[in-house]
């Protein structure tokens, strides 16, 4: 499950409609663009577990090919994201597709060697927090208002549904062939080049050489920002901890399916199965549990359901088939969609305007580098003990973790002072230094919205 953050409030204006969105040209493009990428990202992340799965026979390694694409937030996400405000946007997002292009038809020669395989999808995967921020900082250019809330909620829809297709392509095709799944995700690069190209309007930086010498210090202090508020740190540690366990059956899909796919179940078919699972749950998660509960109800049901989310998983220790495996996938899904909008709503109202970009690259990176970390670590117990042990396990700390997560949940009042002070007018601007973090029911508030798409 992938996961994705966006920044926008939404719109005091009338609601938008999908014809008015997509009546700008611009935004057809940059939608069309991202989700046959995504489409061609998902299949060659299901590919390439399998490929270095079959060259290795290493659980360990297979999950490193999956966390590889993590790695970037790690060593300087929000770093690598601010490169695209000292270039034109669509310039950022043509390079990024390009060198991504090139670097897929160089993994996809038959028989490199694992380690130049992954050191080549780590370079690959590097374009990725530059491009994404190019992608998030030109929309608020094309659409305004409304327009905007729909178009972020139509890239997050369809960044779920190429996850999905994505896998069961890969799993499909990957069983067949992997480097015939490299090479169409190699193609789609290409055309998603060509149409942010001829479809985008260039624009100017948005940085100045003047603001370019600040960065690290600015990186520094919306890491400041989210953890040194409780409300804002609660929500935060809610949030990585969700990722911690959810995203575990998708990492270790290709060993799990091979070593508990039935005779009439094809790898390829149990892999894709399971890594398709999780996204497909969270969709439904999203649009059922939105649509029948209110905002106060979905407020009580938040951390209730932080604790089904992991304990959807613990029955693997039984060693289930792999058609259980993804429905128990599915049910985490599901259970982690019907908190995490509402654990993003509060973030957002606990934050004002001025520091917008720099807490949106702290829960991104933080949601990258968690769910990295969570597949590295289990695929390495993966090589030593069974799998199905090792996910009920992992699962169990899971529920152990969110119950204390819950039982340390700020209270009602705090929650609502955190709101009022971040309504005030913002008393530190946005080049400013606003010394150390202050608690939100007095000091000054702090600014970024995630919502988690899976993705």
């Amino acid at each position: 499950m992938e996961a994705t953050v966006s920044d926008e409030r939404p719109s005091p204006e009338g609601p938008a409609t999908f014809r008015e969105v997509f009546a700008q040209r611009e935004f057809g493009a940059v939608f069309a663009a991202g989700a046959l990428s995504w489409v061609g990202d998902y299949l060659a992340k299901a590919a390439v577990t399998l490929l270095v799965y079959q060259e290795t026979s290493s659980v360990a390694l297979s999950a490193t090919a999956f966390a590889v694409s993590y790695l970037p937030w790690l060593v300087g996400g929000p770093l690598l994201a601010a490169l695209a405000e000292r270039h034109p946007y669509r310039r950022v997002m043509v390079a990024c597709d390009l060198i991504r292009m090139v670097l897929m038809l160089l993994i996809a020669i038959p028989s490199l060697p694992v380690p130049v395989l992954l050191a080549l999808l780590f370079l690959a995967t590097l374009a990725n927090p530059p491009s994404q921020a190019a992608k998030s900082a030109l929309l608020p250019h094309i659409l305004t208002g409304d327009r905007l809330v729909l178009g972020l909620s139509l890239n997050a829809s369809a960044g779920q549904a190429a996850q999905v297709v994505g896998y069961l392509l890969g799993g499909a095709i990957g069983g067949f062939n992997p480097v015939i799944a490299l090479l169409i995700n190699a193609a789609t690069f290409g055309v998603s080049a060509v149409l942010v190209r001829f479809g985008v309007h260039e624009r100017p930086p948005a940085l100045s050489e003047a603001h370019r010498t600040r960065l690290l210090r600015e990186t520094a202090e919306g890491v400041r920002f989210v953890f040194g508020a409780p409300v804002l740190r609660a929500i935060a540690v809610l949030v990585f901890s969700a990722m911690l366990f959810s995203i575990v059956p998708e990492g270790l899909a290709a060993g799990w399916a091979k070593t508990s796919a039935g005779d009439d179940l094809d790898t390829g078919v149990a892999q894709a199965i399971i890594m398709a699972a999780n996204p497909v749950g969270f969709i439904l998660g999203g649009l059922l549990i939105g649509r029948a509960f209110g905002p106060a109800r979905r407020l009580a049901l938040m951390r209730p359901l932080a604790v089904l989310a992991p304990l959807t998983l613990v029955p693997a220790l039984l060693d289930p088939s792999p058609l259980v495996v993804a429905l128990l996938a599915a049910a985490c899904g599901f259970a982690v969609a019907g908190m995490i909008p509402t654990a993003n709503g509060l973030f957002v109202q606990a934050l004002p305007d001025a520091f917008r970009a720099r807490a949106f690259g702290v829960m991104a990176t933080g949601i990258q580098v968690i769910q990295g970390a969570a597949v590295l670590i289990t695929g390495v117990l993966a090589d030593r003990f069974a799998i199905p042990s090792v996910v009920g396990l992992w699962s169990i700390a899971g529920v152990l973790l969110m119950l204390l997560v819950s039982l340390s949940w700020p209270s009602r009042e705090t929650i609502a002072a955190a709101v009022a002070a971040a309504a005030r007018p913002a008393q530190a601007g946005a080049g400013d230094d606003p010394g150390p973090a202050a608690d939100p029911v007095g000091g000054p508030s702090r600014d970024g919205r995630p919502r988690h798409a899976v993705s």
